[in-house]
C-alpha cells in the first residue's frame, strides 16, 4: 500500500535549458511540482529506432508528492517538446519532515472533471 503524503521525483531530459525552464515553470504554476532542478548539459547515449545515437541534453529532476506524481508525469508528457520523451517517476523512501511539509504545501492534486455535473 502506498503511503499517503510521501515524496516523489521525476527525471526527464530536454533538448535545451530554455524548453526545460518553460515546461518546469508551467508545472510549478499548475502546482504539480514544488521544484525543478535544471541540470547543466548532459550527454545522452541511447538506442532510438534500432540505431545507437547520442546527443546533448539538459536534465531536469522535479520534486513532487506521490499524490501529484501521475498528473505531473501526464502533463509533462503533453508539454514536452519531444514526440516521445523519456519521463520516469518514482516514490521516495524517505524525506525530511520539513521537506515533506514544503512539498505538501506546494503541490495540489488536480480536481478530476467528469462527474457528470459539467
Amino acid at each position: 500500500m502506498e503511503a499517503a503524503g510521501s515524496a516523489a521525483l521525476i527525471w526527464c531530459p530536454f533538448p535545451d535549458a530554455d524548453s526545460a525552464r518553460n515546461v518546469a515553470g508551467t508545472l510549478l504554476d499548475e502546482r504539480l511540482i514544488a521544484c525543478a532542478n535544471i541540470l547543466g548539459g548532459i550527454e545522452s547515449l541511447f538506442v532510438w529506432n534500432g540505431a545507437r545515437a547520442s546527443g546533448a541534453e539538459t536534465g531536469v529532476l522535479c520534486k513532487t508528492t506521490t499524490e501529484c506524481l501521475p498528473a505531473a508525469i501526464a502533463r509533462l508528457g503533453l508539454l514536452h517538446p519531444y514526440d516521445t520523451p523519456a519521463i520516469v517517476g518514482w516514490h521516495c523512501d524517505a524525506a525530511l519532515p520539513a521537506t515533506m511539509a514544503w512539498l505538501t504545501a506546494s503541490c495540489a492534486v488536480p480536481i478530476q472533471s467528469g462527474s457528470g455535473a459539467d
